[in-house]
């Protein structure tokens, strides 16, 4: 990353409040994950096991991940910047509601599904930030911007989930405490949407004449009804998914992230269960290794913003990513086998660089190849793409994996698959290595 490039990019004002947005609901992000991994998977009167573990997976991801498309298509429709700001007062609403059903000591359907609308919400609001990007820095600074507020974002989140971890230990881990955290994140939340109206608000897309086109109607027709808005969402959804098979290096990152997040799926429910039972037969030290994990993990995001931009002007984001899934293969074969938790924890954090560095080559191809009129849909199928995979592998896993995570066969198998992917994205994107031109 080179930093008179940075600095010519975090001088721009509407980055700057671009990316503190992002900040603030990511950190909060991370203090509302935390809090919930407590109470559903470390409170010391429930036992989480595989099934329960991935039944959590599927239902706070695989269904609005099914909806996630939708959003897309209301993002190339709506301001993007009244996105920003609304979204996250949604979600302070409905955080108050879940902390309501923690204190009850609710923790079955009513509750999964306020915590499905959350996170929901949630993948809404990162969709609208990327599409917006591009609105705020030179699409020469994509690579760099991408890799600093991306990343950056998940690191904040990392810290948050160590502020959430710490907010345990002050309020405590039960019902009560759990709530109390709940409550000051909703806060945290509106915070986030108040910093987002300092963006003028027609600065992020899309431009009037271009949602009126997308809508089918001009400047003074009335609003579609809710059958035909339907109906508008299939055919834009129909038009995306055309545009991203005319654009073969986007498909090909769409695919090489949706693999990635199946296998990172299995790695992290193994995780969660070695934390859980075998690292320590302890909940509340169980919860501390895996805020260890985590944070290990986070700083291999860290890293990987930082080398991410100099080797991919060196060597292409397609060779990277080839890179990466290949170090995976080596990595987990080398620090998974032993089972032992320094060695889980240097395999995090080269998990941490292998996640992060093929999502900035991913999130970058989608933002050059991908017309702007369509990249809200783009960027929807693909945060449906990243979690319906990651919670189908969860669920898949939760089948053979034990109540430990101790499970050397699965290990072999994943180091076999990262390497097979390495091989056969590598030689499907040397096939016509020259870019795809944008039309804007």
């Amino acid at each position: 990353m080179k930093a008179g490039e940075l600095g010519g990019i975090v001088r721009g004002r509407d980055f700057r409040r671009l990316y503190a947005t992002r900040l603030t609901s990511q950190l909060t992000d991370g203090v509302f994950q935390v809090a919930l991994a407590g109470y559903v998977f470390f409170s010391p009167e429930r036992q989480a096991t595989a099934g329960k573990a991935a039944a959590a997976f599927a239902v706070t991801l695989l269904p609005y991940s099914a909806l996630g498309p939708f959003a897309g298509v209301f993002i190339d429709r709506w301001q993007r910047r009244q996105i920003l700001v609304w979204t996250p007062v949604l979600r302070a609403m409905v955080v108050l509601v879940v902390a309501a059903l923690v204190a009850s000591g609710q923790d079955g359907v009513g509750f999964f599904l306020t915590v499905l609308v959350v996170l929901g919400v949630n993948r809404f609001f990162l969709s609208a930030l990327s599409a917006a990007l591009p609105h705020v820095v030179r699409r020469e600074q994509l690579v760099t911007a991408n890799a600093f507020s991306v990343t950056s974002g998940t690191v904040i989140a990392f810290v948050g989930g160590g502020a959430g971890y710490l907010l345990r230990a002050l309020f405590g881990g039960g019902q009560d405490g759990t709530a109390l955290i709940l409550a000051a994140g909703a806060g945290m939340y509106l915070a986030a949407g108040a910093i987002a109206t300092l963006l003028p608000r027609g600065l992020l897309g899309p431009y009037p004449a271009e949602a009126e086109a997308l809508a089918g109607r001009g400047p003074g027709s009335d609003a579609p009804r809710v059958r035909d808005a339907l109906g508008a969402v299939l055919n834009g959804l129909s038009d995306g998914a055309r545009h991203i098979a005319r654009q073969r290096p986007a498909a090909l990152a769409l695919a090489a992230i949706s693999f990635h997040r199946f296998m990172y799926g299995i790695i992290l429910m193994m995780t969660l269960l070695l934390c859980r039972g075998h690292f320590s037969d302890d909940a509340d030290e169980g919860l501390a290794t895996l805020a260890l994990m985590l944070g290990v993990s986070g700083a291999g995001y860290f890293a990987a913003a930082i080398v991410t931009p100099p080797v991919v002007r060196r060597i292409s984001k397609q060779a990277w990513i080839a890179l990466l899934l290949a170090a995976a293969a080596v990595g987990m074969l080398l620090l998974g086998l032993p089972f032992s938790e320094p060695a889980w924890l240097a395999g995090a954090f080269g998990l941490g660089v292998v996640s992060q560095g093929v999502k900035l080559c991913v999130d970058t191809t989608l933002q050059e190849t991908i017309d702007d009129a369509y990249r809200g849909r783009v960027f929807s199928v693909y945060d449906m793409l990243f979690n319906t995979t990651f919670a189908a592998s969860a669920a898949a896993a939760a089948t053979w994996l034990p109540s430990d995570g101790v499970a050397p066969g699965t290990v072999l198998a994943v180091v076999a698959a990262y390497g097979v992917g390495a091989v056969l994205y590598r030689t499907a994107s040397t096939r016509d290595p020259r870019p795809v031109p944008v039309h804007d």
